[in-house]
Order: structure tokens, then sequence, then C-alpha cells
């Protein structure tokens, strides 16, 4: 193996860990759409508010979403994708492009 190859398989290990964690991949997906409030995301799937706020708290310590506080009242607090984030947009389309042509619409396969 040379140098660039001992690299990337780490690399891509930690990448396939961080997306393959439940949900994840999905929220990266809703926040393409632009900038959400919490209740917007955990609208889109039936996903708990306490799982939700552990992925939006992942993703953000490692720098794929950012979380904004904006001084109102009441309190308003939007998620939106990294430029890291918006890095993922064509790896999400494709999963989408796969999975319309490959999986079919089943609830048997989960």
């Amino acid at each position: 193996m040379n140098k660039t190859e001992d690299l990337l398989c780490p690399r891509f290990e930690k990448g396939t860990q961080i997306l393959g964690k439940r949900w994840t991949v999905l929220i990266v997906n809703q926040l393409l759409n632009g900038p959400q409030r919490f209740c917007q995301i955990e609208s889109a799937f039936p996903i708990s508010g306490r799982i939700l706020s552990e992925r939006l708290k992942d993703l953000e310590q490692i720098g794929i979403i950012k979380r904004e506080v904006f001084a109102e009242t009441p309190v308003r607090i939007e998620y939106s994708l990294t430029e890291k984030g918006s890095a993922l947009a064509p790896a999400v389309r494709e999963i989408q492009k796969w999975s319309q042509e490959w999986i079919e619409n089943s609830s048997e396969e989960e």
C-alpha cells in the first residue's frame, strides 16, 4: 500500500460510521432543502425528539451542521448544513437515485 491508500481506508471507515448512524443521512437530506427548525425536522420522519437531538448534536460536533440561535421572543433556533455538510449533496442524491431504482417500496425490507 502507498501512503494515500493508508490514509483513505481509515477516513472511509470513519465516514461510513458517521453516515451509517440511523437517521443521519435523512437529516442531512432534509437540511439540503435549507435551514430548518427542530420541529420541522422532527415532523419530517418518525423520529423521537431525544434521538433527533442526539443526532443534531453529533452532526454539529463534527461540523456537518450549524446550529444558529436567534435572539427573538420566543428564541428561534435553526439548523443548516455547513460547507462540509453541503458537500454530501451529490452522495445523498446518488443514494436516492439508487434507492428509487433498486429498493422495493415495502416495509418488509426494514
